[in-house]
């Protein structure tokens, strides 16, 4: 009697989910072919569903006559390695979210299961039935949008009394693309005879020959007529003659194939960044873990550093996955990595068709590239043998999912560097405040670029006061100072950027003579308004006041609600310069694909004076005739409803100044705010990483925020707004009575965002001082979630990157 085997295997059901995989017995068909890590086709209840087995085990515990068989394979080989599954399990406790999410996360969208119901006629049926809804078949695929009311309601009978049997049929989505190849016979004695045959017939002589020179080869069409200058008809003829046979190769899918890359060579470093890389190599070399904080200012060669670290581990034989913080940058850090290696980069993240990604994941999980350059999603490529991390930009929020699962790439980076214990390189020049003091407190080796790479000069900052420019005149989103340096810049033929912040949704109020923001007086957080209730609210601990009507700092009555649109300022430059070519780079201008690169190389081809853009253009950048650079309204990031606010306004300012001046020619940086003594803006216009670093960390201390404390979120949502409330309450009162009394709670308040697609939104802000102290209780609460009544739906997010 043949010994049983078993699979543990995770679920894809939709609701009650769980992260405790089911045992499954494993026919015996497939005892030779199953291994961890592929996906299956399982029994589940009254229907079947796809999973993922995380484990194989020869016994069970479990009366095995209740156990039920697997059903299908639907891989061949497995599609998750064991670092991955057990990355998985990792992310599943930190992201308090269900493992089949963050597997299926881990792979392209191909490669989630499609579910289609089969309709099969099990008994005698109309003839009008066969003919028009089963098309003269025994079974098709249900589809109800191709069906009609009437054929839907006779299904229904049909199935009932027992005339078709409805099954689910789970299989893969990922296609494979398949171009036509011909392949040559191998019978040489065969061909030498058709050879002396052959009449006169120039063609196919010469096709005759290429063929007796390749016996057994397989050839694409195109690259076979590229070769050997023959017609479609030629080869028609050479299949007749059975010198070749008809078949079809894959195709794999390129997504820079339009692009041509001419390759480079590695740069001469300076001394900061020599002894960065030597740093760097040694890990490497070493083989040992360590985080590297590279703390570079903009301008200072660290993309040069990666390369040449990356070049280093490349020539051992290693892996290299390269993050980048949004796909925007992706086309730009693709052509750098790639002018150095080639064909051996893959790209993956979120811009690319199904098909694209799908297939640049197999080149990356086959071996057949050693570099992977991506955004977020990039940071599950299937590579092994890795020998080097780079997060670039590690600051950016982006690296944050926002949605299930919550995980931010960065920590998952960290993981994977520690597991093949190597080097993980997050580089910045404006560092987040955790990743700096993680640095301080020697987690991280701090490597300081203080030089910009090439002599260039960083810009001079100036700071407009625009109080002053709207007290007399107009409303207008230009001073004075900005309409006549970009006139200049015009008339010297020379490039500018003008960026409008526009980072969140929140509308807060300000006072145009001071630049004062009412703010709360237990967070000290800007308050948002709520023009509703006339009120405004902090959606951090729930506090509550009416909108002033005069302002509390100098007496004024010009308090005004903040905002504008790029659409609006394009319109204002088209009055001013009349004659400057301006590119508009925004969300709506950006959401074709490839669209943004278009605009960035029409740019970088001087084909435009002006760049007008949000925050998309304020990193990345690198064009050496840009000499002046706008910051429209520098308040807007300092106005948000979150204790990231005045760090995120000094990155912001920081990077998008370290757009002017890259190349030769000095550059400048004006930048406009009603706020000119907030040290955000003052640290920013002397390049002052490391003073703000001061004041911020202190400003933390004092509101006990991050990094000195850990955050949760958990965010609530309903149809109604008393049914959030009354429900959050309960979660507050809960949560109240099983943590320690040194744990802060905030709320239950109103979200920043209190109304999105119809559902009102409520939250809880924990506070707490040791990393994973409210794990069980919160793992507790989100499986009670699972259980609410009523479309009641929970969220539970980890050191949120955003508050609105």
């Amino acid at each position: 009697m043949t010994k049983l085997q078993y699979a543990q295997i995770i679920v894809d059901v939709p609701t009650m989910q769980t992260n405790q995989p089911y045992t499954y017995v494993v026919p015996e068909s497939m005892c030779e072919t199953l291994q961890i890590g592929m996906r299956v086709d399982v029994p589940f209840g009254h229907r079947h569903v796809m999973g993922f087995v995380v484990a194989l085990q020869a016994t069970t515990d479990l009366e095995t006559n209740k156990l039920r068989y697997i059903t299908n394979l639907l891989d061949l080989t497995p599609v998750l390695n064991a670092e991955l599954l057990q990355l998985s399990d990792y992310l599943a406790d930190e992201t308090f979210a269900f493992r089949i999410s963050i597997l299926q996360t881990m792979l392209p969208n191909a490669l989630r299961a499609s579910y289609e119901r089969i309709l099969k006629i099990i008994d005698d049926v109309d003839a009008d039935v066969r003919d028009r809804i089963f098309k003269g078949l025994d079974e098709i695929v249900y589809q109800a949008r191709e069906l009609n009311d009437l054929d839907i309601d006779t299904l229904t009978k049909l199935r009932r009394n027992h005339k078709i049997e409805v099954s689910v049929n789970v299989s893969s989505r990922a296609k494979v693309k398949t171009q036509l190849a011909y392949q040559v016979n191998n019978d040489i004695e065969f061909l030498e005879n058709e050879y002396h045959d052959l009449g006169a017939a120039k063609k196919q002589l010469e096709l005759l020959t290429f063929v007796m020179g390749h016996l057994g080869e397989t050839w694409v069409k195109k690259s076979l007529q590229e070769i050997i200058n023959v017609s479609a008809a030629t080869l028609n003829q050479g299949v007749s003659k059975k010198w070749l046979k008809k078949t079809r190769v894959e195709q794999l899918r390129d997504p820079f194939s339009m692009i041509t890359i001419k390759p480079t060579m590695a740069l001469t470093l300076n001394d900061e960044q020599q002894n960065a890389l030597n740093q760097i190599v040694a890990s490497a070399d070493a083989q040992k873990y360590q985080p590297f904080l590279l703390a570079g200012i903009t301008g200072s060669g660290k993309t040069e550093v990666y390369l040449q670290a990356a070049q280093h581990v490349f020539d051992q034989g290693k892996t290299v996955l390269f993050l980048v913080p949004e796909i925007a940058l992706t086309p730009q850090m693709v052509r750098r990595v790639k002018s150095r290696f080639g064909t051996q980069t893959a790209v993956l993240h979120s811009g690319l068709s199904d098909g694209e990604r799908y297939d640049e994941w197999r080149r990356i999980e086959r071996g057949d590239v050693k570099i992977v350059v991506g955004a977020r999603s990039a940071v599950f490529a299937p590579l092994s043998h890795i020998g080097l991390i780079i997060v670039d930009e590690e600051h950016e929020t982006t690296y944050k999912q926002t949605d299930n699962p919550r995980y931010n790439a960065r920590d998952v980076a960290l993981w994977r560097g520690k597991y093949y214990q190597i080097p993980v390189i997050l580089g910045s020049a404006t560092p987040s405040l955790e990743s700096r003091a993680r640095a301080q407190r020697g987690v991280y080796e701090l490597l300081r670029l203080t030089q910009r790479a090439g002599g260039a000069k960083l810009p001079l900052v100036e700071v407009i006061d625009m109080k002053a420019t709207l007290a007399d005149g107009p409303e207008t989103n230009f001073s004075d100072q900005l309409k006549n340096k970009l006139q200049d810049r015009l008339n010297r033929g020379e490039q500018s950027v003008l960026m409008l912040n526009r980072r969140g949704y929140s509308s807060f109020v300000m006072c145009r003579d001071c630049g004062f923001v009412p703010r709360d007086p237990d967070c000290n957080l800007a308050m948002t308004l709520h023009m509703d209730s006339h009120t405004l609210k902090c959606h951090y601990c729930g506090h509550e006041e009416p909108i002033p009507t005069i302002c509390a700092n100098c007496g004024s009555k010009r308090i005004r609600y903040y905002g504008t649109g790029t659409e609006k300022v394009e319109t204002e430059l088209a009055m001013l310069f009349p004659e400057a070519r301006v590119i508009r780079m925004d969300q709506d201008t950006t959401r074709k694909k490839g669209s943004m690169d278009k605009m960035l190389q029409k740019f970088g081809n001087h084909e435009a004076d002006i760049l007008l853009g949000t925050q998309m253009i304020a990193k990345g950048l690198d064009f050496p005739d840009v000499t002046l650079v706008g910051v429209l309204n520098a308040d807007t990031s300092l106005g948000l409803p979150d204790f990231h606010a005045s760090e995120r306004t000094f990155q912001l300012l920081t990077q998008v100044s370290g757009r002017a001046g890259r190349g030769k020619k000095p550059g400048e940086v004006l930048v406009q705010t009603f706020n000119p003594k907030h040290y955000a803006i003052a640290y920013a216009k002397n390049h002052d990483y490391e003073g703000f670093y001061k004041q911020e960390m202190a400003v933390r201390h004092a509101g006990n925020y991050a990094p000195y404390y850990y955050t949760v979120q958990i965010q609530a949502s309903h149809v109604t707004e008393n049914e959030t409330a009354k429900q959050m309450i309960q979660v507050a009162r809960w949560l109240r009575a099983r943590v320690d009394e040194q744990v802060i709670i905030l709320g239950p308040s109103p979200k920043p965002i209190a109304k999105l697609r119809n559902r009102y939104y409520f939250q809880i802000i924990l506070k707490f001082k040791h990393p994973h102290e409210l794990d069980d209780l919160l793992s507790e609460l989100q499986n009670r979630a699972q259980k609410a009544k009523n479309d009641l739906r929970l969220i539970i997010d980890r050191d949120p990157v955003s508050f609105m």
